[in-house]
């Protein structure tokens, strides 16, 4: 797996539109868009559902991610989860027929356009704001949400690489 020969995307520069303060979050999950798609070239549909030893599938990591994003940034907006939502992500990880890679990644992709079109709107005097999480509404901030955000997408990309060389 050859990964792109420009520097790390937060080594790029600012993203236009994007706050200052929520830049690492944008570069995280543009880091891991790219390091997804890469690792994710020629690897076979048959595959997708794969557990080697017991771990989760690479079709599991690539909804979660996206099932992930879109939860917390709902959160962050102040927003609860919807029933489509909340059925996405039982379905999390479910071998459903037609599901392919090129799928997934599309809606990854369009997953992350949206997050960064959220991060655009971000005004960073809000975010340090209080927001409940879940239907417990624990306690976190627009900031913890975000950062999370990145946080997850990129532990998720490196569990998803090991699982695709497993297999590969």
């Amino acid at each position: 797996m050859a990964l792109s020969k420009q520097p790390e995307v937060w080594l790029r520069g600012p993203l236009a539109g994007i706050p200052a303060l929520v830049q690492p979050v944008a570069h995280a999950l543009l880091q891991a868009q790219e390091e997804i798609h890469e690792m994710m070239k020629e690897f076979p549909d048959a595959l997708l559902w794969e557990r080697p030893a017991g771990v989760a599938s690479p079709g599991f990591h690539l909804q979660h991610i996206t099932g992930v994003l879109d939860r917390l940034f709902t959160y962050a907006a102040g927003q609860s989860l919807t029933i489509q939502q909340l059925d996405y992500l039982k379905a999390e990880g479910a071998q459903v027929e037609n599901i392919t890679i090129t799928s997934l990644l599309n809606n990854l992709d369009a997953q992350i356009a949206s997050s960064l079109e959220a991060l655009k709107a971000i005004d960073s005097a809000t975010l340090t704001e209080p927001r409940g999480v879940g239907r417990q509404q624990l306690p976190s901030t627009i900031l913890g949400l975000l950062f999370h955000a990145a946080e997850h997408t990129m532990r998720h990309t490196g569990q998803l690489m090991v699982t695709v060389k497993i297999l590969k």
